[in-house]
């Protein structure tokens, strides 16, 4: 029987570290912490190793494609895919940063939708029968949802948009951003919010075609919130540690083989919430 490989994007800080900290002390297989910088990810595998866990590195930087493919291309040849993916890298601006709304917009969206969007265009494909896929997401979303146009929620929130629609609605938002007319436009002011709106929204789209492109696989894949943690994005007012963050996407991770939902759902302390 092959290995079970779980990847772990992100995973050198924050709650990514303390998932893969998880990972390494629950999940039966092989636990990668991806990052970026070598230099960074190496120490946090140094940092659990010395706690007597055996991570893996591997570099991948989800803002370069070429890193993702490579990374898919190296799982895919090594264990024949993967069974858990958990994409955590992600970025968000301080509350208190001057950059304009219209550079919070295109960056955000770039990391937080666009460049997770390509690890799984990349990775689902290898995703082994019985994998799960979890993307951590927020409750941030769910409260930007709440301040678009009655028009725009319901269309993130039908049963039939698709993921071409959602790329361009991302778009339409950062390019009214960029003219200053998104107010008017009916999307808010929130730019990690608008990120996190797409992202879960991807979230139901691809749980939905792989029901109908590989309804025997038993492949679970779902969008959760970690909960406000502090970390270095989430900063000191968090009511969370970034074990505690952990708790859900683990969960997830996690789900026992057999199990069929959740599935293409978004989850809070380990309960499927409204979208």
């Amino acid at each position: 029987m092959s290995t079970r490989v779980a990847v772990v994007t992100g995973g050198n800080k924050g709650i990514g570290l303390a998932i893969v900290r998880a990972l390494c002390k629950q999940f039966q297989g092989a636990v990668y912490l991806t990052s970026r910088d070598v230099g960074r990810g190496q120490e946090a595998v140094e940092s659990l190793t010395s706690e007597g866990l055996k991570p893996l590195f591997q570099q991948l930087d989800i803002n370069d494609v070429n890193s993702i493919a490579a990374a898919a291309a190296f799982f895919k040849e090594k264990y024949g895919g993967v069974d858990v993916l958990v994409n955590n890298a992600g970025i968000a601006y301080k509350e208190a940063d001057t950059t304009p709304f219209a550079v919070q917009a295109e960056v955000t969206l770039k990391t937080n939708f666009t460049a997770t969007r390509d690890v799984l265009t990349h990775f689902m494909p290898h995703i082994k029968a019985g994998g799960r896929v979890v993307n951590v997401s927020s409750f941030v979303g769910n409260q930007s949802l709440a301040k678009c146009s009655p028009e725009l929620q319901q269309r993130f929130r039908s049963d039939d948009i698709t993921e071409d629609e959602l790329v361009a609605l991302m778009q339409q938002f950062v390019d009214e951003a960029k003219r200053g007319e998104h107010k008017k436009g009916g999307w808010p002011d929130m730019a990690y919010g608008m990120s996190k709106i797409g992202l879960t929204t991807l979230s139901v789209i691809l749980a939905r075609r792989l029901s109908k492109a590989r309804p025997n696989d038993g492949i679970l894949l779902n969008a959760c919130c970690p909960g406000w943690v502090q970390t270095d994005m989430g900063g000191s007012g968090g009511v969370k540690s970034p074990e505690e963050g952990a708790i859900t996407p683990v969960y997830l991770a996690l789900l026992p083989p057999g199990a069929t939902e959740p599935h293409g759902k978004f989850l809070s302390d380990k309960k499927v919430q409204p979208w």
